[in-house]
């Protein structure tokens, strides 16, 4: 079991030091889209499925809540966690609209969303990442191994450098946390 722990911590280790070597800058700006939706009063929208819905939630709850710093609470929204809109949106119009409609009723121009897929791939992400880029939102997507179909409707789509779910998924949520930072820094430096 030790020979088991240390592959995976290897393995987590290999992709940190990638994603740190080809992601770096799209990184920066991310943390500047981030920064300048919120500096504007405008509000960052998350989704994904699976784990990336969990992550979705975990980054919505570091902006609304508190990552580090006490600051004022920020307008993070998950999109994930509604189950009636989930349930009567899946059951009414489909599966794949989920985050659409919900981008549809909630976003507004200048707004962020960030979506979240490991393969980028994900439909119903796709369809509300189309949507939002229609309506004047910012978008940034989360994901991995060739990137998908979602680099096409993002301003900055981060493409962990890896075909392991686990270890694109860890290198989201690290990424998100960095996200969280600089929002951080932003609004303990300017005391908001």
């Amino acid at each position: 079991m030790m020979e088991m722990i240390h592959k995976e911590i290897n393995a987590h280790k290999e992709v940190v030091e990638k994603t740190l070597e080809h992601l770096q800058s799209h990184i920066y700006t991310a943390c500047i889209i981030a920064t300048e939706t919120l500096k504007n009063g405008n509000k960052i929208l998350l989704f994904g499925n699976g784990g990336s819905a969990a992550d979705a939630q975990h980054i919505a709850a570091e902006l609304s809540g508190r990552y580090k710093s006490e600051r004022r609470g920020l307008a993070g929204i998950a999109l994930t966690t509604d189950t009636s809109v989930l349930t009567a949106v899946g059951n009414d119009f489909g599966f794949d609209k989920i985050y659409e409609r919900q981008v549809e009723a909630l976003a507004r121009p200048g707004d962020l969303l960030i979506g979240i897929s490991t393969s980028g791939h994900s439909k119903n992400v796709i369809r509300a990442l189309s949507l939002g880029r229609n309506m004047g939102c910012k978008a940034i997507g989360l994901s991995g191994r060739d990137g998908g179909m979602m680099g096409e409707f993002c301003d900055v789509n981060l493409v962990v450098p890896s075909d392991d779910t686990p270890r694109i998924q860890e290198m989201h949520i690290m990424i998100g946390h960095i996200i969280c930072q600089a929002i951080d820094d932003l609004y303990t430096v300017n005391k908001e």
